[in-house]
């Protein structure tokens, strides 16, 4: 079997097994880093979402810059809302349903900060909602989590007063005040209460998907093409000495019709 496993033939079966497994091994490791991303969020939620909320002024990250790890921490700001500066985020779902959500700067004592107030249906006739409730004005209380800005989405355009996505460096020409670009906040909750409000944000649903199957898939799918390539293997080894008759070669469509002219004349 080794003279029959070294020839040219059965070399490069093997190279393009190995090609083919190395491609399968780095889907199914790509597959395990998505699903170390989505248990980093989920450990997020948990370690954050209920904690007891702190004022901006007392809210200091651990490494003294707002990073990934501080998502989703309770937040108290006080202070007013740039109202004339309302901006809309466009094509948000909910709920099977496609609709904005409203930002608008909150300006405190020492930052101005981007809060989503939550969202609002795109309006029957128009691609516009047919209703913002306003926030409170005067001085106000605003309860929220902190989240990190989107990325941009280049090449996806607005119509004048939307974006595309809540990316703060894009929101910056749009608001009068300079706004924190390091993270804005989404609210719970605002005091004094408005007669009517957004639709607030939902606690985020965790669910780390089928990143772990999809990676052991792909681990068995490099796996079963050396077991395939073994078999093949074999299975040849065993014609070349006689072991098993030679394999059939399919016939094609021509072939298949001399053979039954050929019967007829019988």
């Amino acid at each position: 079997m080794l003279r029959l496993f070294f020839t040219s033939r059965w070399m490069g079966y093997l190279a393009l097994t190995i090609v083919f497994a190395i491609i399968a091994s780095l889907f199914g490791l790509w597959q395990w880093d998505r699903r170390g991303q989505a248990v980093e969020a989920m450990d997020r939620v948990e370690n954050n979402y209920d904690r007891t909320p702190v004022s901006l002024e007392d809210f200091v990250p651990v490494s003294n810059t707002v990073t990934v790890a501080d998502e989703w921490t309770p937040l108290v700001l006080r202070g007013t809302f740039v109202i004339e500066d309302q901006v809309l985020v466009r094509t948000r779902p909910r709920a099977g349903q496609v609709g904005f959500e409203v930002l608008v700067p909150f300006r405190t004592s020492t930052d101005t900060i981007v809060v989503n107030r939550g969202w609002v249906s795109t309006g029957e006739e128009t691609d516009f909602p047919d209703l913002i409730p306003a926030p409170p004005t005067g001085v106000v209380t605003v309860e929220g989590r902190l989240k990190l800005p989107e990325p941009e989405l280049r090449g996806r355009g607005a119509p004048e007063g939307q974006v595309a996505t809540i990316n703060l460096n894009i929101l910056q020409p749009l608001t009068t005040d300079t706004v924190r670009e390091d993270f804005f906040v989404i609210v719970s909750a605002e005091t004094p209460a408005p007669d009517r409000a957004p639709l607030r944000g939902e606690r985020p649903f965790l669910d780390e998907g089928p990143h772990l199957s999809y990676t052991f898939q792909w681990f068995i799918f490099a796996l079963m093409a050396f077991v395939g390539y073994g078999w093949l293997l074999r299975q040849d080894y065993r014609i070349s000495r006689g072991l098993e008759p030679p394999r059939k070669s399919k016939r094609s469509d021509a072939e298949e019709e001399d053979a039954l002219l050929e019967e007829s004349r019988l």
